[in-house]
C-alpha cells in the first residue's frame, strides 16, 4: 500500500515549505515533495537570499572605495576579491537552506526527494513511487520569462540565476527589463565596475510602483552610473567570443541599433511553473497566463487540489506566498485562514531601496477615490544626514473623508524596513493620523514616516 499523508506540497520554496511546517504544527500528517538537491526553492538557492548576500557585499565595496573618506575613515588599495564574496554567498545560502532541513526534521515533515506529478486527485508520483493524499498542494513556483530570439545558456546570455555565479566582472551588462530583478543585480555589478545599461519596453522603470517613486529611482541609479534605454525593445542576440551583440529598436518601430556586451542579463519578468505536473491530465485549470485558477480559499475547480504562489494570480513574492500558505494550511485544519492583499509590501533593493505597499495614486485616480498625500523628504531627517543618505521621500496616501491609510511609498534609506509600519496601519484599518499621533524614537529614520503622515493633514514640523 502506498504512504498515505493528509497534505503533499509540492515545491519547498517559501510559500511550500511554510505551508508545510504551519500542517504540521496544526497536527496534520505532511510531506513536502522537491526536485533539487536543497530545499528552499528559488528563494533560498538562486533568488531573493544570494541576490542579497552579493547585494550587502557590493554596497560595502562601494562604501570602502568612494565613501568612507566623507567620514573620515580613509583607505588606500581597495580591491576587490570576487571569488571569496561569491564563497561568502555561498555560506548564506547554505546556512538558509540548512535551516529549512532542520525545520523539516523538527516538525516531523517528510522530505519527498525528486520531481513531483500529480497521477489523479489524491496521488502524487515521486521518483517512481505514489503516495496518496486528502489534499495536494501546488507551489511550484516560477521561473524566468524567456525572449524570443535571445537564447540564454547562463554564461554570456544569462537569467537571474547566471547573473549570481559570474567569475568576473563584466566589462558591459546589458540588462533586458527595467523590473526589480534587473535594476538590482544590475546594480550589484555597477557598484563591482561594470558599465550598465538597461533596456526597458516602457517608459518607466518597476511598471506597477507608484510613477513619481519610480522616476525619482531613475534618476538616482542614473547619478550612481547606470544607464538607460527606455521604449526600446531587444529583437536578437548574436554571440561569439568576443561577447554579444543585440539588436535595440525603438518600441514603437524604427531603426535598429546594435550594442555590444560582455554579458546580457535577461530579465523581462518570470511566470508560473506547471510543466510536468500532470495539471492538464488530472483537469487542473489554468488562466490565460498559465496560472492555476483558484478560488478565494486556494482551491483549483479539481477537488482536493490546491495551489498557493507565484503560480497563481496576483504578485510574485515569497512573503505573499508565504502567507497563502499559512492562511491554506489553516483552512485545511478547519481554521479561517486569510490573507489581506491590500498590505503586501514590495521591496526593491538597490540603495537607496524602494518600497511599496498598498494603493498608488495612479490606482486610486483610476478607482476614482479620493485621497490625500503626505510626503517628506529625507534631507530634513537627521539620522539620514548623519549616515549620508539623503536620497528619497516617505509618501503616505490616505482617504480624504475617513484618512484612513490606503497606501504608502518610498524610496530611501532602508525603507524596506521602514514600510512595515504602514503595512500594520493598513492591516488595523489605521489612520493617517494614528501614524503621526504614534510616538518615534528620535533620531531615527522612522521619524520621516511619521511627518510624512503628519503632511497629511499639512502639519510636517519640520520642513
Amino acid at each position: 500500500m502506498p504512504e498515505s499523508f493528509d497534505v503533499i506540497v509540492i515545491g519547498a520554496g517559501p510559500g511550500g515549505y511554510v505551508c508545510a511546517i504551519r500542517a504540521a504544527q496544526l497536527g496534520m500528517k505532511v510531506a513536502c515533495v522537491e526536485k533539487r538537491a536543497t530545499l528552499g526553492g528559488t528563494c533560498l538557492n538562486v533568488g531573493c537570499i544570494p541576490s542579497k548576500a552579493l547585494l550587502q557585499s557590493s554596497e560595502h565595496f562601494e562604501e570602502a572605495k568612494h565613501k568612507l573618506a566623507e567620514h573620515g575613515v580613509v583607505l588606500e588599495g581597495v580591491k576587490l576579491d570576487l571569488a571569496k564574496m561569491q564563497a561568502r554567498k555561498g555560506e548564506v545560502v547554505s546556512a538558509n537552506v540548512k535551516g529549512v532541513e532542520f525545520l523539516f526534521r523538527k516538525n516531523k515533515v517528510t522530505w519527498l526527494k525528486g520531481a513531483g506529478r500529480i497521477v489523479s486527485p489524491g496521488k502524487v508520483e515521486v521518483a517512481g513511487e505514489t503516495y496518496e493524499a486528502k489534499n495536494i498542494v501546488i507551489a511550484t513556483g516560477s521561473e524566468s520569462t524567456p525572449l524570443r530570439n535571445v537564447e540564454v545558456d547562463e554564461k554570456q546570455i544569462v537569467t537571474s540565476t547566471g547573473a549570481l555565479e559570474l567569475e568576473k566582472v563584466p566589462g558591459h551588462l546589458v540588462v533586458i527589463g527595467g523590473g526589480v530583478i534587473g535594476l538590482e543585480l544590475g546594480s550589484v555589478w555597477r557598484r563591482l565596475g561594470a558599465e550598465v545599461t538597461v533596456v526597458e519596453f516602457l517608459d518607466r522603470l518597476v511598471p506597477g510602483m507608484d510613477n513619481e517613486v519610480a522616476k525619482q529611482l531613475e534618476r538616482t541609479l542614473t547619478k550612481q552610473g547606470l544607464k538607460f534605454r527606455l521604449k526600446s525593445k531587444v529583437t536578437g542576440a548574436t554571440k561569439d567570443a568576443g561577447g554579444v551583440t543585440l539588436m535595440v529598436e525603438p518600441a514603437a518601430g524604427g531603426a535598429v541599433e546594435e550594442i555590444k556586451a560582455d554579458v546580457v542579463l535577461l530579465a523581462i519578468g518570470r511566470r508560473p511553473h506547471t510543466e510536468g505536473l500532470g495539471l492538464e491530465e488530472v483537469g487542473v485549470a489554468l488562466d490565460e497566463r498559465g496560472r492555476v485558477k483558484t478560488d478565494a480559499h486556494f482551491a483549483t475547480n479539481v477537488p482536493g487540489i490546491y495551489a498557493i504562489g507565484d503560480v497563481i494570480a496576483g504578485a510574485m513574492l515569497a512573503h505573499k506566498a508565504e502567507d497563502e500558505g499559512v492562511a491554506l494550511a489553516e483552512i485545511l485544519a478547519g481554521q479561517k485562514g486569510h490573507v489581506n492583499y491590500a498590505a503586501i509590501p514590495g521591496v526593491i533593493y538597490t540603495w537607496p531601496e524602494v518600497a511599496s505597499v498598498g494603493a498608488t495614486e495612479e490606482e486610486l485616480k483610476a478607482a476614482g477615490i479620493a485621497y490625500k498625500a503626505g510626503k517628506f523628504p529625507f534631507t530634513a531627517n537627521g539620522r539620514a544626514r548623519a549616515m549620508g543618505d539623503l536620497d528619497g521621500f516617505v509618501k503616505i496616501l490616505a482617504d480624504a473623508k475617513t484618512d484612513r491609510v490606503l497606501g504608502a511609498h518610498m524610496l530611501g534609506p532602508d525603507v524596506g524596513t521602514l514600510i512595515a509600519e504602514i503595512s500594520l496601519a493598513i492591516e488595523f484599518g489605521a489612520s493617517a493620523e494614528d501614524v503621526a499621533r504614534t510616538c518615534h524614537a528620535h533620531p531615527t529614520l522612522n521619524e520621516v514616516v511619521k511627518e510624512a503622515a503628519l503632511a497629511v493633514d499639512g502639519r510636517a514640523l519640520h520642513i
